[in-house]
This record gives structure tokens, C-alpha cells and sequence, in this order.
């Protein structure tokens, strides 16, 4: 009842403000008199619908202001679930943030040392805008940026998955252009910064049913167990989309048709999405970028043990 009557008090405050302004007057006036217009006059009708452009404008300005922090939960909600869903840790029915606090952890690379960078606050570091900030980046020479990016943020940020304070996996930011957009993904590999856990592209507008595909779950599978440095020369694949890869550089690679398993090699190849080459080198692209010197080798170079691997 208190907090009744006060409202009640600063209403009729504004009424009386209200009445005393002179724009109010002018305003009640002009109204007064448009609604004394007949239906068929052009003035009421104009003033109508600006009146009423008015307060939609309003309602929306307040709907956006008001909603805005609901919106930036809810996008970083559905970050870490990506991320969780790329660490193989997402279940049914589990609370998000809980299930990401307990198990990642996220940290801040400088791309250019591999070092972690301790004075950024990795919870509020957002790579894409820092990318689009001069002070923030760099711009990538053309022969190297075949991911076709042009500017890059100069700290990344990565997750590590903790079990008992041992690091059991590294998730890896990585974008790069496919036919029709940018795909935005992460890329998991084993703490030996070698063998691929998962992949998974949770922002892209490729064609559906064709590179749209690099969200299908039958696809993402086939990543699973595959090598990204060349542990031995690679030559230039027959059915590939790449170059020769020397040891120790990003051999993992997309394919023309299907992968035989039999074959040398085999352990850097992935499928390639069916009627969706420019897609297909698009990933491997982008995969090949963010795993070189220009992207997270250096990183990644201190965390490998993986035998036969430059380091």
C-alpha cells in the first residue's frame, strides 16, 4: 500500500508538471483540435499516423533498451554451449554456465609469441570486436591470408577442458571464408595440440545442403582422431584441394570424394561436403591458417609431445 500511494504521488507530480509546460499545452491543443477534424480530412489523417509512427518508434527503442541485456546472456550462452558441444561435454538438460565454469577455462593468447597474455580478462575479451579495433590487430600480407580474413585480432582467446587440474583438450577459435560467408568455428584437439577431437562451425551462411553441411553432425564425426601437422612430407594430394605439406606444417586437409583409410596420408584427410568445393577449400583454408605460424602454431608449439612433430 505505501509503495501505492507513492506512485500515485509522482503521477499526479507529472500531471501537473504536464499541464504547466507550454510544448504540452501547444501539444493537447493541436490535439484537441485534430480530433474535432472530420475522418475524411488529410491533416487528421497525416497527424494520425505520425502520432502513431511516434509510438511504435518508442516501443520499439524501449523493447531494444530493455531487452538488450537479456540478449547478451542468452549470446553468451549459447558461446559456451558451442564450446561445450565442440569438447564432447554438452548434456541434455545440464545448466550451462554451471557445466562451463566447472570444466573450461578460458585464456588469452598472444598469436605472435604463443604466450598467455595474464592482463586480459579472458570473461570480457571479444575477439571479433578487437579484430575490427587498429589498436587491436594487424593486417594479414595477401599471400599469406588464405583464409581471406585481411585483419586479425593479435590475442585469441582458447579454452582449455580441466579434469582434475590436468588439461585434457585445447579448443581453438578459427574463421575464414567459405562461398558465401564467413564461418566462424572452433576447432578441439587433444592436449598434445595434434589429434583432433571435434570440430564445429556455429556461425556461417553456406548453402543448405551442401556447405551447409559443416554443421552436420554425421560430417563433424569423421574429424575425430585426424592429424594436423605433417609428420612425414606430404605430397600434393590426387583427389585433393591443397598443396604439398613439409613436416611439421598444417597437412589436415578436406578432399574431392571420400577418404580411403588404407592409404597414406589418410590420417590428414576429411571427406570433402559433396557438390560444395568452394566450401570445402574454404575449411581447409581457414583450418591451414589458424594452424600455421600466422595463426596458433606458436601456441600450439609449446604444448605439443607429439613425437616426429617439429617443435
Amino acid at each position: 500500500m505505501p509503495n501505492n500511494k507513492k506512485s500515485c504521488q509522482h503521477m499526479e507530480k507529472l500531471c501537473i508538471a504536464l499541464n504547466n509546460n507550454e510544448y504540452y499545452q501547444k501539444f493537447d491543443a493541436y490535439k484537441n483540435k485534430v480530433l474535432a477534424l472530420g475522418n475524411d480530412s488529410l491533416e487528421k489523417t497525416i497527424a494520425i499516423a505520425v502520432a502513431l509512427c511516434l509510438v511504435c518508434a518508442v516501443l520499439v527503442s524501449f523493447a531494444a533498451v530493455a531487452l538488450k541485456p537479456l540478449q547478451i546472456d542468452n549470446k553468451a550462452a549459447d558461446m559456451k554451449k558451442n564450446i561445450l558441444d565442440v569438447a564432447g561435454l554438452l548434456e541434455e538438460g545440464a545448466e550451462i554456465n554451471t557445466a562451463f565454469s566447472e570444466k573450461i577455462e578460458a585464456k588469452i593468447v598472444d598469436l605472435e609469441t604463443g604466450d598467455y597474455v595474464e592482463n586480459i580478462d579472458a570473461n570480457e575479451y571479444d575477439q571479433r570486436k578487437a579484430a575490427k579495433d587498429p589498436a587491436q590487430s594487424v593486417a594479414i600480407p595477401k599471400e599469406k591470408d588464405i583464409a581471406h580474413i585481411r585483419v586479425k585480432a593479435k590475442y585469441a582467446k582458447v579454452f582449455l577442458v580441466k579434469e582434475g587440474g590436468v588439461t585434457k583438450s585445447i579448443i581453438l577459435p578459427m574463421h575464414g571464408y567459405g562461398l558465401w560467408s564467413t564461418l566462424y568455428g572452433f576447432l578441439s584437439l587433444d592436449a598434445d595440440g595434434q589429434t583432433v577431437q571435434s570440430i564445429n562451425f556455429y556461425d556461417q551462411a553456406e548453402t543448405p545442403g551442401l556447405g551447409g553441411e559443416v554443421v552436420n553432425p554425421v560430417w563433424r564425426a569423421l574429424w575425430k582422431g585426424k592429424k594436423v601437422y605433417a609428420e612425414t612430407d606430404q605430397p600434393s594430394l590426387e583427389k585433393g584441394l591443397i598443396t604439398e605439406a613439409d613436416i611439421g606444417e598444417p597437412a589436415l586437409s578436406l578432399i574431392k570424394g571420400v577418404v580411403d583409410n588404407t592409404k597414406p596420408g589418410s590420417q590428414y584427410q576429411v571427406d570433402g561436403l559433396a557438390g560444395a568445393t568452394l566450401t570445402s577449400t574454404g575449411v581447409t583454408n581457414l583450418v591451414r591458417y589458424w594452424m600455421s605460424n600466422e595463426g596458433f602454431a606458436p601456441y600450439l608449439k609449446k604444448v605439443r609431445t607429439v613425437k616426429g612433430v617439429k617443435s
